[in-house]
């Protein structure tokens, strides 16, 4: 009897009317991933699903388990952690850190983010590993990540240096990026440093690698990236008006053409898209058919007033439909989410909304049920003993 009910919505949503398809973004990049974190759509996907080398992009896991550490009390900023012999071997990007330091926790985050420390990277795992050890605490990263959604990461070390294993896909990336601007919004400023002169000791290593921080565009994060073996990457996030972006690259061949490419991806999110109103909280846009009620179909709107992001360029049409599974058998309470809402702009992903009942449907009294078995008996005869299977 219930069955998945789609309705094409033609007048509410001005639906299946053509707009202009937004152009594709022609990146260089090896793996790259756009997403607009008002809406969840995703703009942009070039193999985001491909486990590659992160390079120093994976130190964002090691700070995401940092600030959880100081949110549950087990850190605090103030707190000083000794420098082991095994941080302080770390050669490429340092703090120049040695084992007669004790450094400030607030430091060592300031020197992952800013600097991009190797060192300050494997002092923070030592302090917070399962066993004391970076290889305990790279288990733990992984594992952490994994119960994140984070399928596609695996890792060897804090800090990014190339090892076999130590993968991440771009994906991932952005969806820890996102973790850490809407979990840790206390500690998401750090990733707008530009500079962080550790006490004097390195002034060859004191500037933000970040090529979009300063050019106005919106930029506030979030971590580079580079070796050899994985090229030039940026994890960033930048935000105009209401709206922030979060996009990965990885792969490129050049500082430059990873600074040029970053810029290059914000400017086409931003100008290539905007945010349209789609349908107001309360306002009927659609009805389901109701089983066993007081009355034969139900109204759905939106719980909340909807939006969705759509090319720019194009008008204010979306193809939309309404999916549920139905009738909906009553009773039906006020508000209750029974359907959703399915849009479809031109060159873009598909996004769903819930829709909710907007009124209280009681179960339908006796005369009600009569009827309805009679209908349906009546129906079952019709298709016949192939139809009844």
């Amino acid at each position: 009897m219930f069955r998945m009910i789609r309705t094409v919505l033609a007048a509410m949503l001005a639906s299946l009317i053509l707009t202009l398809p937004v152009s594709a973004f022609n990146t260089n990049a090896r793996s790259a991933f756009v997403v607009d974190l008002n809406t969840g759509t995703v703009l942009l996907n070039k193999d985001a699903d491909t486990p590659l080398p992160p390079a120093s992009m994976s130190k964002l896991m090691t700070l995401y388990i940092a600030f959880e550490a100081l949110r549950d009390g087990r850190l605090n900023l103030d707190e000083k952690l000794p420098v082991s012999e095994h941080a302080m071997s770390y050669g490429g990007s340092t703090m120049f850190l040695d084992t007669t330091d004790r450094i400030r926790v607030e430091d060592l985050l300031r020197g992952i983010i800013v600097l991009s420390g190797n060192d300050a990277c494997v002092v923070i795992a030592e302090a917070l590993s399962p066993d004391g050890t970076e290889a305990g605490f790279a288990r733990y990263m992984t594992q952490r990540a994994q119960k994140m959604g984070m399928t596609n990461s695996t890792f060897a070390n804090a800090n990014g240096w190339p090892a076999a294993g130590h993968r991440m896909s771009t994906r991932d990336l952005a969806l820890l990026a996102t973790r850490l601007i809407e979990d840790f919004p206390q500690y998401y400023p750090l990733f707008s440093e530009r500079e962080f002169a550790f006490d004097g000791r390195a002034p060859q290593n004191v500037h933000n690698r970040n090529p979009l921080l300063g050019l106005n565009i919106g930029a506030d994060g979030l971590k580079t990236g580079h070796t050899s073996e994985a090229g030039y990457g940026l994890v960033g996030s930048a935000k105009q008006g209401d709206r922030r972006i979060v996009f990965v690259i990885s792969g490129l061949d050049s500082t430059r053409a990873r600074a040029e490419e970053s810029e290059a991806i914000v400017n086409w999110a931003f100008r290539q898209f905007v945010l349209r109103p789609i349908a107001k909280a309360g306002t009927v846009i659609a009805e389901a058919d109701v089983w066993m009620g007081n009355v034969p179909r139900v109204g759905l709107t939106p719980a909340e007033d909807l939006s969705a992001l759509m090319p720019a360029l194009g008008g204010d049409a979306v193809e939309a439909e309404v999916v549920y599974m139905g009738p909906i058998e009553a009773p039906i309470a006020k508000g209750q989410e029974i359907a959703r809402l399915i849009l479809k702009p031109e060159g873009l992903d598909e996004t769903s909304f819930p829709l909710v009942a907007d009124r209280d449907v009681p179960a339908g009294g006796f005369v009600t049920r009569l009827k309805t078995a009679a209908i349906t008996l009546l129906h079952r005869l019709e298709q016949g003993p192939e139809g009844a299977s």
